[in-house]
């Protein structure tokens, strides 16, 4: 077990590992181990002399050390020993994690300093194991924890019950902007974060101001506030989205950027009238969690071969498609950042730019002055784009300039809001887009869902009905029995037993015979049971194969994609 190290211990020991590596100097390692740095100021030396970052000495302590390096979701599975106080794990930067056997697993990013773990090991009267993680991580993860300890409930009750402002707007800016409104806003979003929430839903009701986050597609109820602090939690919000707060008969839409858990992110924020106030969404934009990958998004190998000879078609349109919050705009920015390269020129169009691309130009629609999608599209044909993406094709106008652009060399990316890939082609022509256009000029359709994953820590294997067995055909994948997996919920999840979400999809490519059917008008079920009968993988088969394999459940899958 390990425990606290002193400079002449863990530090010689890390010194040692890094004249070995060739990380430091012959010369400079003799000096140190002569007279050993205090155990302060060993991590800036090491820093200093070997030019690693704080994530890469983590690394090096770990191998040197032989420490096992914690992930923020092994992190969570553990409780914090309640013993040791905020202040001194601030002081320090660590956190010590309770275990089932009765011990402290201490997490650090400096383990040569012995002093947290003695003092840790006094205060819960247990053994101490050093742990290792970065120390952006551990110092998040103690502000998160700062947020807990001060709950939405305690800090709605610091409320006075006076908090109404009627339509005296500069009596709701000096509601708006008391201690602890502020507080409170800034709790909701934390709290929003803790859960990985994509949405902060404030409506307000008679009886109290419900507070909803969604969290992999699904609402979760948080704390209800009094009914009275309505008006001063919904103006503090739209002065921080800079938007008009004695304007409460229509909608508004603004942006907020917060400083946030030592993370920057941006807020989409939306209102609309309602009964009894104002209701507030607010869209998360965390840069750091978007994932431009496929493979980080779910998308299986197969499915990532096929899609990366779709998009590197030179001309044409290709389309992504599926209901609101299906994650077609992610897809897409992933496959402009898979071709944005500086002999490319990308632009976008989109309503609105939800995150900005580095080395992509983006533009933003404005309705209100008379920039719509067709109007936008139609100048940014003029700028020499080699690669387009609009976000939505919504009108006949928008998808004929789109098809103009494909066929005079264009690559075009774009959304549609239809069920399966099939239906799309279907949905172009009764836009009113020509049948010979749409044949043309399509060379790919996506459609996919989002389905939620099942969480690593819990999820249990179950032997499948022998019912779900025939009615899913559940023995044609794969070799072997079938074998299913059952959400169950534990700490790390909230309960839900799932954490994150996975794509499921299916790729509709363009060939001579669905050609043939779109110029005859065929359906979109007929064209979707052709294309399977040609080889492409369903949407509901590639979901069933995801469940076997468990990455999500059964009943996810065919939750999404229940006709």
């Amino acid at each position: 077990m390990n425990t606290g190290q002193g400079a002449t211990g863990g530090a010689g020991r890390v010194l040692d590992y890094l004249r070995q590596s060739g990380q430091i100097a012959a010369d400079e390692h003799a000096r140190l181990r002569q007279e050993p740095p205090a155990h302060e100021d060993l991590h800036t030396l090491i820093g200093e002399v070997t030019r690693l970052s704080d994530d890469a000495l983590v690394d090096i302590y770990a191998a040197a050390l032989d420490l096992a390096v914690l992930s923020e979701e092994e992190i969570a599975l553990h409780p914090v020993c309640q013993e040791v106080s905020l202040k001194f794990l601030r002081q320090h930067n660590v956190l010590p994690l309770e275990t089932m056997d009765g011990h402290i697993r201490l997490v650090t990013a400096r383990p040569c300093d012995p002093y947290p773990a003695e003092a840790v090991a006094l205060a819960c009267e247990h053994p101490v194991e050093l742990c290792l993680a970065p120390p952006a991580l551990i110092s998040r993860l103690i502000e998160r924890l700062a947020a807990d300890d001060a709950s939405v409930a305690d800090v709605s009750g610091e409320l006075r019950d006076d908090v109404t402002a009627g339509d005296d707007v500069d009596r709701l800016r000096d509601l708006a902007s008391e201690a602890p409104i502020v507080r409170l806003v800034n709790l909701l979003v934390a709290r929003a974060l803790e859960l990985r929430a994509s949405d902060i839903h404030i409506e307000p009701f008679a009886n109290n101001l419900r507070v909803r986050y969604r969290v992999d597609g699904a609402l979760l109820e948080g704390d209800s506030l009094p009914p009275h602090s309505a008006a001063a939690v919904i103006s503090r919000i739209k002065i921080m989205a800079r938007l008009n707060i004695a304007e409460r008969r229509l909608p508004q839409d603004g942006r907020i950027q917060m400083h946030v858990q030592a993370r920057e992110i941006d807020l989409r924020v939306s209102t609309i009238p309602s009964l009894h106030g104002e209701s507030v969404v607010m869209r998360i934009l965390d840069k750091e969690q978007l994932k431009l990958s496929f493979k980080a998004l779910g998308f299986g190998a197969e499915n990532i071969r096929k899609l990366q000879r779709l998009i590197r078609r030179p001309h044409g349109i290709v389309l992504v498609t599926g209901p609101t919050g299906s994650g077609k705009t992610t897809s897409l920015y992933t496959a402009l950042a898979a071709l944005n390269v500086s002999e490319k020129k990308i632009m976008t169009v989109e309503d609105p730019v939800e995150y900005q691309l580095d080395g992509i130009m983006q533009l933003q629609v404005k309705p209100a002055i008379g920039l719509d999608f067709a109007q936008a599209l139609s100048a940014i044909v003029r700028q020499d784009p080699d690669i387009i993406m609009i976000g939505e094709m919504r009108d006949q106008e928008t998808a004929s300039i789109a098809i103009q652009s494909a066929l005079t060399g264009h690559l075009v990316f774009s959304t549609l809001h239809t069920n399966d890939a099939g239906s799309a082609i279907t949905r172009l022509l009764d836009m009113g887009v020509n049948d010979y256009l749409v044949a043309s000029t399509v060379v790919g359709i996506i459609a996919q869902r989002l389905v939620r994953s099942l969480c690593p820590a819990c999820k249990r294997e179950i032997e499948p009905l022998p019912r779900l067995v025939e009615e899913h055909a559940l023995d044609t994948f794969g070799d072997g029995p079938p074998r299913l997996y059952q959400a169950v919920g534990c700490p790390a999840c909230h309960g839900s037993g799932y954490s994150g979400r996975t794509v499921i999809l299916e790729q509709l490519d363009m060939h001579d015979t669905i050609r043939q059917q779109t110029l005859a008008h065929v359906d979109g079920a007929s064209l979707e049971a052709m294309a399977i009968s040609e080889g492409m993988t369903s949407m509901r088969s590639d979901g069933i194969a995801k469940a076997l394999a468990g990455l999500t459940s059964l009943e996810e899958v065919l939750r999404v994609t229940q006709d």
